[in-house]
């Protein structure tokens, strides 16, 4: 693992050849430029690559949620990349901290997710309406009060895990729009991802501080 030169906020390289770079993008830290301003991922571009075909997201995670992020240095690349993206063929595993947490060890929950917007804002909701959503879980620990989950979204919809897991009723740790805040913010973590390439490209984050506590609480070892 590196560190760029000179980010605008701290940053590590997980993974990086001439085509691809996948970043451990930190919690609070949006992928585009915001109304509000402050950094975001799109400004460490420049010291990505100085070309003029790129950089480009490949994909997207929520300002929240820590993790594996892949940028695309050229076009094809990028390419490739969103067509594995929208095929399912890039492996994604999330790691939870939830409250509470299902009584069995592995499943699947199968909810529409559908974009609700009011006065205060949007949210995502389960709706018959929505659009097909589905994601596998699996229990990596326990502790009183919490639940470690895995997570495999089968679907990318806008907030799934959050919005799956909160239907369930084992809202995420800090999760302030489907659940409640929490000092060390979202404990949703983009733990692996794996591009189907020649030879497949694999990058794997470690849990960022503020989510530590509540994992060795669950039986994590961060040896």
């Amino acid at each position: 693992m590196s560190t760029l030169s000179a980010p605008p906020f701290p940053l590590s390289v997980l993974y990086q050849d001439q085509h691809v770079v996948i970043l451990d993008k930190p919690a609070g830290i949006p992928v585009h430029a915001g109304p509000k301003g402050g950094p975001c991922v799109e400004d460490c571009f420049p010291l990505l690559s100085r070309r003029k075909d790129g950089p480009w997201l490949a994909h997207r995670l929520d300002t929240e949620t820590s993790g594996c992020l892949a940028i695309a240095l050229r076009k094809q690349p990028l390419l490739a990349m969103q067509q594995a993206f929208a095929s399912r063929t890039a492996q994604k595993t999330y790691w939870a901290v939830v409250q509470g947490g299902p009584k069995d060890d592995t499943g699947e929950i199968d909810l529409p997710l559908l974009k609700q917007t009011d006065r205060s804002g949007w949210r995502m909701i389960t709706s018959e309406k929505g659009t097909p959503a589905r994601t596998s879980w699996r229990v990596l620990g326990r502790s009183d009060s919490l639940c470690w989950l895995e997570l495999h979204l089968h679907t990318g919809r806008t907030h799934q895990a959050r919005v799956h897991c909160a239907a369930m009723g084992w809202h995420i740790v800090g999760d302030t729009l489907y659940g409640a805040p929490h000092p060390e913010g979202l404990h949703l973590l983009a733990r692996s991802l794996t591009l189907p390439f020649t030879p497949p490209v694999k990058a794997v984050a470690p849990p960022r501080k503020g989510m530590q506590a509540a994992l060795q609480a669950c039986g994590w070892n961060c040896g």
